[in-house]
């Protein structure tokens, strides 16, 4: 046959009060006891002084983690990124000092191609000018001169024609004077006579 279990004889409920008092375990004991690790355990644990030493640990591990990287990584990156955009500032700024230097040059060597060519260009006026002058004079010279000798040829033919009327004035006052002379006297007028009609002509 099964065995049952004997069943605990019953004790009355004031001799376990007892018992539990004689063994410090009395119900408020208890209940404070729960209330006051409950309490503990909700608090925050980085004020309790038992985790102190790891919170610290941990802080100065991941300082010096940040001060690694920091030193290591981002600083250097950041001092090269500053050096470049230095370097990059200083060679456009050097650039465009050389690119104004060489646009000075270049316009003082156009200012000084302007002044020759200025000076070029009055020379060859000049020049011109003098040419001119001077085909003006000589072809004033021939026509002068050719006029010249034309006004001779006029006065010389106007000589030779003044001559020549000259002459026959003389032989006509000639042939007049006798004519009047044998009209007059009826007689016809001696060579002497008419000679000296001609001299008086």
């Amino acid at each position: 046959m099964a065995s049952h279990p004997t069943a605990s004889p019953e004790v009355p409920v004031e001799t376990a009060v007892d018992q539990a008092v004689a063994a410090g375990h009395s119900p408020e004991t208890h209940a404070s006891t729960e209330v006051a690790g409950h309490g503990q355990s909700g608090g925050l644990p980085q004020f309790e002084t038992q985790h102190w030493f790891g919170q610290i640990a941990y802080l100065l591990i991941l300082f010096f983690i940040l001060l690694i990287l920091v030193s290591k990584v981002f600083a250097p990156r950041l001092r090269r990124v500053m050096t470049e955009r230095a370097d990059t500032i200083s060679a456009a700024v050097e650039s465009a000092r050389q690119v104004q230097s060489e646009a000075a040059t270049q316009a003082a060597a156009a200012q000084a191609e302007v002044a020759q060519a200025r000076a070029e260009s009055r020379g060859l006026a000049a020049s011109a000018k003098a040419r001119v002058t001077e085909e003006a004079a000589r072809r004033a010279a021939e026509e002068e001169a050719v006029v010249n000798a034309r006004i001779a040829e006029a006065e010389a033919a106007i000589g030779k024609t003044r001559d020549a009327a000259m002459t026959n004035v003389a032989s006509i006052a000639s042939d007049t004077a006798a004519a009047i002379v044998e009209r007059l006297t009826g007689k016809a007028a001696t060579a002497a006579e008419l000679a000296a009609a001609k001299g008086t002509v």
